[in-house]
C-alpha cells in the first residue's frame, strides 16, 4: 500500500471516530436533566406563641446634670471621675464665705425688725390702756398704733424670708448628689469660677434599672399591649443585647404613649428591666419582643425554606412526581428555633425544601433527602458521615 492510500484511510478514521465521539454527546446533552440532591422537611401545624420584635435603645430611667445654683469659687471635688456615689453624697463645694457673710448681715437685719416690732406691739398696748382712760382719741390709736404694729410685723416676715434665702444659698456651697449611680467626669476642677446654672459640673446616671424604648412600633402591637393591662398587672416582655442569642431578659411595658406619629403611623412603647449588675448601660441597642397571643395549628415551615421574589416570598413543595412545585406563601410572625407561620399557601404534610434551595426550578425532579422533625417542627439534619446517631426525632408528617 502506497503512502498516500494510508494517509488517505487514516484520516477516514480519525473523521468516523469524531463522528461518533459527537454523535455520543449529543444524546448524552439531549437526554433528561439530572435530579439536583436537596433536603426537604413536613410543614407541621402547631399552637404558636405570638411575638412581635422590635429594636429599639437602652436609657437610663434617672438622669442628672449637676449645675450650681449659686456663683462662686469652686473649692474643692469631693469624688473621683467614675466613681459609684450615693445619693446625698458630697460632690462640689463652693467658697461659702461670702454667703455666710450675707446670711450674718440678714440674721442681724432680722434681730433689729424684731426688736422694732416688740416696741411697736408696747406702743399699741399703752395706747390701748390710754383708750380705756379716755386720754387719747380712738380714731388717732386706731390708725398709728395698728399700722405701726402690722409695718412691724411685716418687716419680721421680710427679714425671716431673707434669711432663709441666705441659708439656701450658704447650703447650696455644696453641692450633693441628688440621685445615686456612677458619676461622669468632673468638667470643671476646683479654683475656678462657677457661674450660676452654668457649667454642667457632671452628671449621675441612675442604673440600678433602664427603659428600653421602642420608637417605632406599629399600631396593632400597640392596640395588643393596651388590652392586656389589667388592674395592676403589667404586660411582660423580654430583651437581647446586640451580641446575645434569642431574649434571655424579661421586663414589663410600664408605658405606652397617647397618640401615633400621623406621620409614621408609630408609637412609643417603654419597658423596664431590673439591672442590678450593671449589665445594661443607657445607649446601648436592644432587640425587643413583646408577646402577641396564640395562633391555634399554625403552619410552620423554616424561615431558610423561604425564598425571595421581588416583594414575593416563596417555597418549593416535593410534589407527588418527585419534582418541585413553586408555591407563593403569605408569611405570619417568627414562631422562634428558625420557624416561621405561613397563613397561606402551603397546607401542613406538605414537603418544602429547606436546603439545596438554590439548585431547585420550577417543574425540575428532584432528589429529596425526607429529614425528621422535633417535637416543635424543627428539621433535623442527619450527622455527617462517621459521626455518632443523633436521638431519634419524630418521624415526618406524610402528604
Amino acid at each position: 500500500m502506497t503512502v498516500g492510500v494510508r494517509a488517505l484511510a487514516l484520516s477516514l478514521a480519525i473523521a468516523s471516530a469524531l463522528s461518533l465521539h459527537g454523535c455520543g454527546r449529543s444524546e448524552a446533552q439531549g437526554g433528561p436533566p439530572m435530579a439536583p440532591p436537596v433536603s426537604a422537611a413536613p410543614a407541621v401545624a402547631r399552637d404558636v406563641p405570638l411575638y412581635d420584635e422590635f429594636s429599639g435603645r437602652l436609657e437610663a430611667v434617672e438622669t442628672v446634670e449637676l449645675r450650681s445654683q449659686v456663683a462662686g469659687t469652686l473649692q474643692r471635688v469631693h469624688f473621683r471621675d467614675g466613681q459609684e456615689v450615693r445619693r446625698g453624697e458630697l460632690m462640689f463645694s463652693i467658697d461659702p464665705r461670702p454667703f455666710q457673710a450675707e446670711l450674718a448681715r440678714l440674721e442681724a437685719q432680722l434681730v433689729a425688725a424684731r426688736n422694732a416690732a416688740a416696741l411697736s406691739d408696747t406702743e399699741l398696748a399703752r395706747t390701748r390702756k390710754l383708750l380705756e382712760q379716755k386720754a387719747v382719741s380712738q380714731q388717732e390709736a386706731a390708725e398709728k398704733a395698728e399700722a405701726a404694729a402690722r409695718n412691724a410685723a411685716s418687716a419680721v416676715r421680710a427679714a425671716e424670708a431673707g434669711v432663709a434665702a441666705a441659708k439656701l444659698n450658704v447650703e447650696y456651697t455644696q453641692i450633693r448628689a441628688p440621685i445615686s449611680g456612677p458619676a461622669s467626669r468632673a468638667n470643671v476642677t476646683a479654683g475656678n469660677l462657677v457661674a450660676a446654672g452654668d457649667p454642667v459640673l457632671t452628671s449621675i446616671v441612675a442604673q440600678n434599672k433602664v427603659h428600653a424604648l421602642v420608637r417605632r412600633q406599629r399600631a396593632r402591637p400597640r392596640l395588643r399591649v393596651r388590652s392586656q393591662f389589667k388592674g395592676n398587672a403589667a404586660p411582660k416582655v423580654q430583651m437581647a443585647l446586640a451580641d446575645e442569642r434569642g431574649f434571655p431578659h424579661t421586663g414589663s411595658v410600664d408605658f405606652v404613649d397617647n397618640r401615633l406619629n400621623p406621620a409614621t403611623g408609630a408609637i412609643r412603647v417603654r419597658a423596664v428591666f431590673d439591672n442590678p449588675d450593671r449589665r445594661f448601660v443607657p445607649g446601648l441597642y436592644a432587640r425587643v419582643r413583646l408577646a402577641g397571643g396564640t395562633a391555634t395549628q399554625a403552619v410552620l415551615t423554616p424561615e431558610r425554606a423561604i425564598g425571595t421574589d421581588q416583594t414575593k416570598r416563596y417555597v418549593f413543595v416535593v410534589g407527588p412526581d418527585k419534582t418541585a412545585q413553586f408555591r407563593e406563601v403569605q408569611l405570619g410572625a417568627l414562631a422562634g428555633n428558625g420557624m416561621r407561620v405561613i397563613t397561606g399557601g402551603l397546607k401542613a404534610g406538605e414537603l418544602v425544601v429547606v436546603n439545596g434551595l438554590q439548585r431547585v426550578r420550577p417543574g425540575a425532579p428532584l432528589n429529596a433527602q425526607v429529614l425528621a422533625v422535633d417535637a416543635q417542627g424543627v428539621p433535623v439534619e442527619p450527622p455527617p458521615p462517621g459521626a455518632p446517631a443523633a436521638p431519634a426525632a419524630s418521624s415526618p408528617t406524610k402528604s
